[in-house]
């Protein structure tokens, strides 16, 4: 009889195991297919458990707690903010520098109300000096005089972070002409209340072929906001080699997007060091950079995008890049429908990491191409909604790739992290790397190469990538970390 009871006892508790594994794998499989990772789980069972009596919300708070800490690791205090030959470069501009031509009309600029009569009476052709110092700007600076494609108009700093100025307005400059170009310049939000800030740059309407070049600009909502005025589009410019940061939470209910790219095509954003973009207000949601509203063949590569390096462990969803945002109201979209919010554009060659939301999120993007891009802790890549289609191949993520409600997702040779793997803390792919929670992506072990890459564009640290690159970013994260 007692042996009979102890198979019945075996037998039910094998049964009872196959039961929990079999909870366990439908669970998993049901948040996998809904692209649900650990990292955003977490938070929401915290939240559905506030409000109830305090064992309910001990427990919502021990699951957000086992839940990111399994995705994410131990999120250590913000360090120094990374630095190298990707942002804002000490030595100078990187390309095209806007030094006056030989018999030039340079326009020398010692102090604010200079500088504001100097834009607004700017020519074709001029390049507007600023000399070393501090100077503050308590109104918005207007540029609305045209360049020419072979005369355009060039602000600049001869030496970057020898001029320091101090932006107290909403906006600091509206552009809405074309062939401006700012350079080596050092923008910092300084309004009464640091919400205040809106943008440094608002490029809007007819500011076609804008460039800012080799700028720090630090506490602002948008840092550069892009958008249509009066029917007309601010196509084909350049954001290149800045770096973008916030040094404190914008507690504030508009958007936080250090690029906010709106309606506009042709847009080249390269090698920019963008960082610290939290939302602290409203739905807290915010975005290192975004395209949206209707615009075509935008180009983001060798950037780096770290959503939380000195602020960390705020409230809120960050996301790295996007393709469609959180979307666009019809009448602001560049068709007047948005039907796809971006089409034919492209992100490659960036590297992503400490994100608490995805690292690229596609949102109504046709299209769209993402090629040898780096993601580490993050929460993947997601293609959302059927008007969304994208080509991905030889991207190295730490996270899911994954459709949402019928995006159409094609892989070509991608290495990422199973929904499984995830929920139980395995992280291979991070594993790879030598320290990425303190930003250090030296290899550990090096990623694989792929078999035949074929022609994969640049490397995010500059240097040659051979047929068989190795997946990700980057041959060696080494050459990131040396100046030129």
């Amino acid at each position: 009889m007692a042996q009979h009871r102890s198979r019945r006892w075996a037998w039910a508790a094998g049964s009872a195991l196959l039961l929990a594994a079999a909870a366990a794998s439908t669970g998993l499989y049901t948040l996998s297919s809904m692209g649900i990772t650990p990292r955003s789980l977490g938070p929401y069972l915290e939240r559905r458990s506030a409000g109830h009596n305090a064992v309910i919300e001990g427990v919502g708070r021990t699951a957000r707690e086992w839940l990111v800490r399994a995705d994410r690791g131990e999120q250590l205090p913000g360090g120094a903010a990374w630095s190298g030959t990707v942002g804002m470069q000490r030595g100078g501009t990187t390309t095209g520098s806007g030094k006056p031509a030989p018999g030039a009309d340079e326009v020398l600029v010692s102090d604010s109300t200079g500088l504001l009569r100097a834009v607004a009476a700017a020519a074709p052709g001029q390049v507007i000096t600023l000399l070393p110092g501090r100077y503050q700007a308590s109104r918005t600076i207007e540029a609305f005089h045209p360049g020419r494609a072979d005369a355009p108009i060039v602000v600049r700093a001869v030496e970057p972070g020898s001029v320091q100025l101090e932006i107290g307005a909403g906006e600091g400059f509206r552009i809405s002409a074309p062939y401006w170009r700012f350079e080596n310049l050092s923008l910092r939000g300084s309004c009464p209340k640091a919400y205040y800030c809106e943008h440094a740059f608002h490029v809007v309407g007819d500011a076609h072929h804008f460039a800012a070049v080799n700028n720090l600009i630090v506490d602002f909502d948008a840092h550069f906001k892009i958008n249509a005025e009066k029917g007309r589009y601010p196509d084909h410019g350049l954001i290149e080699s800045n770096t973008l940061r916030n040094d404190s939470v914008r507690l504030t209910t508009r958007p936080v997007t250090p690029i906010d790219l709106v309606t506009a095509s042709d847009w080249v954003v390269r090698r920019n060091l963008i960082s610290d973009f939290i939302k602290g207000d409203g739905d807290r949601i915010s975005y290192g950079a975004f395209a949206k509203g209707g615009g075509a063949n935008n180009l983001f590569e060798q950037n780096i995008v770290i959503c939380e390096d000195r602020l960390r462990g705020a409230p809120g969803q960050r996301i790295g890049l996007s393709l469609g945002g959180g979307g666009t109201g019809k009448e602001y979209c560049r068709d007047g429908k948005c039907i796809t919010e971006q089409t034919g554009s492209t992100l490659r060659a960036n590297l992503v990491a400490s994100c608490s939301d995805d690292g690229i999120y596609l949102n109504a993007a046709a299209r769209s191409r993402l090629q040898h891009n780096t993601l580490v802790d993050t929460g993947g890549i997601t293609v959302r909604f059927p008007e969304s289609s994208a080509d991905l191949a030889g991207n190295l993520v730490d996270g899911m790739i994954r459709s949402r409600d019928d995006g159409i997702v094609r892989l070509d040779d991608n290495l990422y992290t199973s929904a499984a793997r995830l929920y139980l803390g395995s992280h291979p792919y991070r594993a790879l790397f030598r320290d990425p929670l303190a930003l250090d992506f030296q290899w550990r072990e090096p990623a694989a190469r792929r078999s035949n890459a074929g022609d994969i564009g640049p490397d995010l640290c500059g240097g040659p990538r051979p047929a068989q690159a190795r997946y990700g970013a980057f041959e060696d994260f080494g050459a990131c970390l040396s100046r030129p």
